[in-house]
């Protein structure tokens, strides 16, 4: 039972004990290495055609919030939070919009664009109606398409989201 012959003596052993030159250049090849993209093609073709498209729907609406636009002031007059709310939807979903086109915050990006879109969607469906003022429910299929992509994009990205544990094992 000389399985153990081959390795050092217990008593030559010496602790690995790095200079601050050592770990600094440690540091250096860690901050240089690039990050592994862990998705197929396929996945990241949809994550950037729901992410513009996402992106393209809310920054195009932040016009009409930012500029106090009378379908704007409507809407959230309605709901009782004109102007503080229309301002925070529209800083909202400026961060959204910026989080989907930036593939490093792309995870972020999915899950703020959800919770504007849900919010939307929410408030379409008790106080404001599917149709505001005549124009026959597209702003409502607008927040669904911005949802439904925000989601894709979220469900695509979950992994790099901190702290996330998957439910199955791989």
């Amino acid at each position: 039972m000389n399985s153990s012959r081959h390795l050092e003596k217990l008593e030559r052993f010496k602790a690995y004990n790095p200079t601050a030159a050592e770990l600094l250049a440690a540091a250096e090849c860690e901050s240089e290495a690039e990050e592994v993209e862990t998705l197929m093609r396929r996945e990241i073709v949809v994550c950037w055609i729901c992410g513009a498209i996402a992106a393209a729907i809310m920054l195009e609406t932040l016009f009409f919030k930012f500029t106090g636009a009378a379908e704007s002031k409507y809407i959230f007059t309605k709901m009782g939070t004109e102007p503080w709310m229309r301002w925070v939807q529209g800083f909202w979903e400026l961060f959204a919009s910026v989080g989907l086109l930036v593939p490093r915050w792309r995870w972020a990006g999915g899950i703020l664009t959800t919770g504007a879109m849900g919010a939307a969607i929410l408030s379409h469906m008790t106080w404001l109606g599917y149709s505001i003022q005549g124009d026959h429910g597209l702003l409502f299929c607008m927040a669904l398409v911005t949802c439904a992509c925000g989601l894709t994009v979220t469900f695509i990205n979950r992994h790099k989201i901190p702290g996330y544990v998957p439910s199955v094992d791989y």
